[in-house]
């Protein structure tokens, strides 16, 4: 990275410009800020047309508003957090602000001012970066250090929402009066400002409204995890196809090439890739991925593609290694693709949430009874939760701009609740059996299953939306074996 210049010290009606300690220029001599003011072309940009999302975004925003009739409604994006002294991570702007805007500009702040039986709303955004004090060529964050923002005038275009400059929002909250909630835990400064103003109780109802809104996807979402799902399954194909270079390397060969994928056809990895490769397997969340692939091992890759719009898939798939389950793997594997297949068929309008949950899970717990490893009768079992200690997790959850997405839902909204049309969540069984677990026999140990699929739940029954990758372990071998040209 280049070393950012550093100025002379603005006057009191200048933005203050961000300095480094020890920048190799002490000054700027007042000939070249002179210099830098003029001589730029006029680049704004005129024609833009509304966002796809713009529509959909102006409808929750409508029933955001009659949810909180009068009340003054603040949900920020968020900032840039730092990485390491002054690097930051790439934002990823917050998913409440996402979906109710579209946008997902850093520092930016959606407004719902209440008017009468309505709401104005307003997004605070940062202008273009000042070129009359310096600030586009000086300062850390101007446009010629990473890159040019969107105008005020363009953004309102984009977004259909009236835009101003968010430098001014802080002191305007401080002097706001009547009811105010917040979207906590995204802008520290935006937070500060109404410290006196929100109580933890009505921001939370704030937040939980937000999630529950978002239980049920419209058509632009479920369009883009349409979109994110295909994008993964081709991720999975490109892996299939560098398992050698994996085994000459390591599990990060595979999350590399993954994540390529990901860039090139989305915004990023939804999540942090699990590529667990032999007994890394069974570590539900494994995401070091610095261990070793070898033949004759199961491959667990449980990724998803965040598209251009932050909507994410997430799947799952264990894939022998050297294109062959051993006739154990193979048995493993098909007692959990057997409980997926009773939990996607539990899948449907009118069905309780837990219902898929229930169903996978009852298969699984009558495979282990079945194999000795542990006592039944498999109602016993159920009751006492026994065959969690091979299953671990849920079965599944929601999914949509955030891999666990509705998480602040109420309870009886979300698992106590009721599945219909539009709902998308995943079901996932596994069976894992832990290296060090004397439980078991010991060929078990290091084995670990899961396969997970991204389901959307229709008028009449589900739709498996990442059904492009195969799923029993005949199909996968056959899939392998052809995408490796053997």
């Amino acid at each position: 990275m280049t070393d950012e210049l550093t100025p002379e010290t603005p006057d009191e009606h200048e933005q203050p410009i961000k300095q480094r300690k020890n920048g190799l220029y002490p000054a700027v001599s007042d000939e070249l800020a002179d210099n830098m003011k003029s001589g730029w072309a006029d680049t704004e940009l005129r024609d833009l047309q509304p966002i796809e999302q713009a529509p959909n975004a102006a409808r929750r925003r409508a029933a955001l508003s009659a949810r909180f009739p009068g009340e003054r409604l603040v949900i920020p994006a968020g900032n840039l957090k730092t990485r390491s002294n002054d690097t930051e991570y790439d934002f990823r702007a917050s998913t409440e602000y996402v979906y109710l805007t579209g946008d997902q500009t850093d520092d930016s702040v959606l407004v719902l001012e209440p008017r009468r039986d309505t709401h104005e709303a307003t997004l605070y955004r940062l202008p273009r970066s000042d070129r009359e004090n310096g600030e586009f060529w000086l300062n850390g964050m101007g446009e010629l250090w990473v890159g040019r923002r969107h105008s005020l005038t363009e953004a309102e275009a984009l977004l259909g929402v009236p835009c101003k400059d968010v430098r001014e929002l802080a002191e305007a909250l401080k002097e706001a009066t009547g009811p105010v909630r917040v979207v906590r835990g995204h802008d520290a400064g935006i937070e500060g400002a109404l410290t006196d103003k929100v109580t933890a109780e009505r921001d939370e109802e704030l937040r939980v409204y937000l999630s529950e809104a978002r239980v049920i996807k419209d058509a632009f979402e479920i369009g883009e995890l349409q979109k994110a799902v295909d994008s993964t399954v081709r991720g999975f194909e490109d892996v299939v196809k560098v398992l050698d270079k994996a085994e000459a390397t390591s599990e990060r060969y595979i999350e590399g090439t993954f994540f390529l994928r990901a860039r090139v056809e989305g915004n990023d990895v939804g999540y942090g890739s699990i590529c667990a490769a032999g007994p890394h397997a069974t570590t539900l969340h494994w995401v070091r991925n610095n261990g070793a692939v070898r033949s004759g091992d199961l491959l667990l890759l449980d990724a998803g593609v965040e598209t251009t719009t932050l909507y994410t898939a997430d799947v799952t798939r264990t894939l022998p290694i050297n294109g062959r389950y051993t006739d154990l793997q193979r048995t493993v594997y098909d007692a959990v693709y057997e409980a997926q297949e009773a939990g996607i068929a539990a899948v449907k309008p009118g069905a309780a949430f837990r219902d898929f949950h229930d169903a996978a899970q009852r298969v699984l717990a009558e495979k282990l009874v079945e194999w000795g490893l542990i006592e039944g009768p498999v109602e016993r079992v159920l009751e006492l939760g026994l065959q969690r200690r091979w299953t671990l997790h849920g079965t599944g959850h929601m999914l949509g701009l955030d891999v666990h997405d509705c998480a602040a839902a109420r309870t009886e909204t979300y698992v106590n609740g009721t599945l219909a049309p539009g709902m998308v969540l995943t079901v996932e069984p596994g069976l894992y059996f832990q290296a060090d677990d004397l439980t078991v026999p010991e060929e078990y140990r290091g084995i670990g299953v899961r396969i997970e699929d991204d389901i959307l739940v229709t008028d009449d029954g589900n739709r498996n939306l990442s059904a492009g990758l195969p799923r029993r372990s005949d199909e996968v071998e056959a899939w392998m074996a052809g995408l490796l040209g053997k």
